[in-house]
């Protein structure tokens, strides 16, 4: 319960819609006790006789104001004509729930800003959260997941909200505002209807406690079908070149099926609180009933026809609220299992960040060095051990070996997405721990194999990062990466929509959109990730030849399986198991008779 009130904090800047809801609904709540009270005068008027006026006067007294509001009553009827009454009491009963259903309209027309103006900050205070987090949490959790909490969770917890809040500031005031009217009737049978009370929130805290942890196992499944759903639609093609269809529409199945069977144990214990509430209600009018009716119709009490259907009637009016206080309860704990999964997402704090004392760097001028690295992932053994090299402003340095080496592990530290387990890596002589991350990254592109496009047009694919650039400097982009003629060919030209990740142009189409955003960039250090392994042939010459002009004048790092594309390095780094195990030029590599760079090369090429 602590970290569902902690997410209310978010509240906060809606101070000011929530204020006016609550006046609203303290109104709502006032004219409705004085609209149930306009029973008891509107039969006394009709149907009893006023008592002579020689009647001594009551004076105002709150423990006798059954007394003094018959007196009251019993005035007007003796100054005034009862038609004349009868109209006032009349119009007085339209004013009077006209102004209540007004306040309960304008507490819902601002608790409509509170509720989705809450929702809204909550997710955008999710996503922005999320991508301040390191790579590392990525690896570990699934997307699905966070989609869920994102979406379903903040849904969640904005339902909760929207009963939770209505019924604190609703149900409770206007529960005691009957129990007060009740109390100056009739003490003894006020007290009987409080010993109720605490017996019906004793049944739906069991039943909130249930729903709370029923809940928590909810969201659980919920994720596990958007992560199925996600994991389908985005591997698509291979599930249809697989025939795996029959395969996934079960094990969705499975995972709709496990959701339907907790939503459905939630719904039933959360239809359990209105019936109950509504039942324990019918036994306390039966009761009294019975006992003041008996009295009334026999003549042995003072209590009029009137206070009798006042006194039942506000009875009935707080059953709605009585129930309503129910499903309160047992929204807040469901909200409070969806809290809590936002929350923990929320509390991560991100691995990667900026020291306080941060400096900015510039520009690259002289080398990126690694001394003495070592890096392992949070979960999982050592990936690089011992790592001493050198990259120099202005060379291109290639990075070779075999699968599973850890080549993609070292460039990702360079612009720092991990940070180095052990040792150091510097930029121009500066640990980029202690280097700004945007002033670090701001000098790097990066191109890799998994081509990252949006569902958006060509322009702003390319221009990502640099949406106010001009449209000439787009063009220029992309004619140097070989994309501008196929883009031109595109039924919208540059203002095409290519869709999800790009899925209606080519891979290669896809690669050389990439290479024009990142030549857009213009950046001094050009990180090359197995950027051509999965073009054919047309497609990579035309790629490759995108990049050999994005690599003039830039410090270029290339990863790749094909040593044709590394052969004109200035230097080249060959990785087995996490370690350096050669470096050299092509022709030096090779002309080492047990260079395991001289292995690849005769088993690529079949020599």
């Amino acid at each position: 319960m602590k970290q569902y009130f902690r997410i209310l904090s978010y509240l906060k800047e809606f101070w000011k819609p929530l204020t006016f809801a609550t006046v609203s609904n303290i109104l709502f709540v006032i004219f409705s006790t004085l609209s149930v009270g306009s029973v008891m005068p509107f039969i006394d008027i009709l149907f009893s006789s006023p008592t002579p006026s020689r009647q001594q006067e009551i004076a105002f007294n709150l423990f006798k104001l059954r007394e003094y509001i018959s007196y009251q009553l019993n005035q007007l009827v003796l100054s005034y004509d009862r038609l004349d009454l009868l109209l006032g009491l009349c119009i007085s009963i339209v004013i009077t729930f006209m102004l209540k259903n007004l306040f309960f309209y304008l507490q819902g027309y601002f608790m409509a800003t509170v509720e989705q103006g809450f929702t809204r900050r909550l997710r955008d205070k999710l996503y922005a959260h999320l991508h301040q987090l390191s790579m590392s949490f990525f690896n570990n959790e699934r997307k699905g997941n966070l989609i869920s909490t994102i979406v379903n969770d903040v849904r969640v917890v904005q339902e909760s909200l929207s009963v939770g809040l209505n019924g604190a500031f609703r149900d409770p005031p206007q529960i005691l505002m009957f129990v007060l009217v009740l109390f100056f009737f009739d003490w003894s049978l006020t007290l009987f209807i409080c010993v109720l009370l605490p017996v019906t929130g004793f049944l739906i805290t069991r039943l909130g406690d249930m729903l709370k942890r029923e809940s928590k196992a909810a969201q659980e499944r919920m994720a596990d079908v958007i992560s199925v759903l996600s994991e389908t639609l985005s591997n698509v093609r291979v599930v249809k070149a697989f025939r795996m269809e029959e395969f996934e529409i079960n094990k969705f199945k499975n995972h709709t099926q496990k959701y339907f069977k907790t939503m459905r144990g939630i719904q039933r214990r959360k239809n359990l609180a209105s019936p109950l509430t509504e039942f324990l209600g019918a036994i306390t009018i039966a009761i009294i009933l019975w006992f003041i009716g008996k009295n009334v119709v026999q003549g042995t009490t003072p209590m009029t026809p009137g206070a009798l259907l006042l006194f039942v009637g506000i009875i009935v009016q707080m059953l709605p609220s009585l129930k309503s206080f129910g499903l309160v309860f047992n929204s807040v704990q469901e909200g409070s299992a969806a809290a809590n999964r936002v929350l923990t997402i929320l509390n991560i704090k991100p691995n990667i960040y900026d020291m306080k004392d941060a400096a900015t760097l510039g520009k690259f001028q002289s080398k990126i060095e690694f001394k003495n690295v070592s890096f392992k992932y949070e979960t999982g053994d050592i990936v690089l051990k011992n790592i001493n090299c050198e990259i120099n402003a202005g060379e291109t340095v290639a990075i070779v070996g075999p699968s599973g080496a850890g080549k993609s592990t070292l460039v990702d530290l360079i612009p720092r997405f991990y940070d180095v387990t052990e040792g150091s890596v510097t930029i121009d002589g500066m640990d980029v721990r202690g280097i700004t991350m945007d002033s670090q990254r701001s000098l790097m592109g990066i191109v890799t194999q998994e081509t990252i496009l949006f569902n958006d047009t060509v322009r702003n694919n390319i221009a990502y990062g640099h949406q106010e650039v001009e449209f000439e400097k787009i063009t220029a982009a992309a004619k140097v990466a070989n994309a501008h003629d196929f883009i031109s060919s595109l039924p919208e030209g540059y203002d095409t929509v290519i869709g999800d990740r790009g899925v209606k142009i080519s891979g290669g189409e896809r690669q050389r959109i990439s290479l024009a955003r990142a030549i857009l960039k213009n950046p001094p250090v050009l990180i090359l990730d197995e950027a051509t392994s999965a073009l054919d042939t047309e497609n990579e010459i035309l790629v490759q030849q995108a990049i050999e002009r994005l690599m003039e004048g830039r410090t270029s790092i290339v990863i790749a399986h094909r040593l044709s594309t590394v052969q004109r390095a200035d230097k080249i780094i060959v990785l087995e198991d996490g370690k350096i195990v050669e470096i050299g030029k092509h022709a030096e590599l090779l002309s080492q008779p047990d260079s395991l760079y001289k292995k690849l090369h005769e088993l690529q090429f079949q020599i």
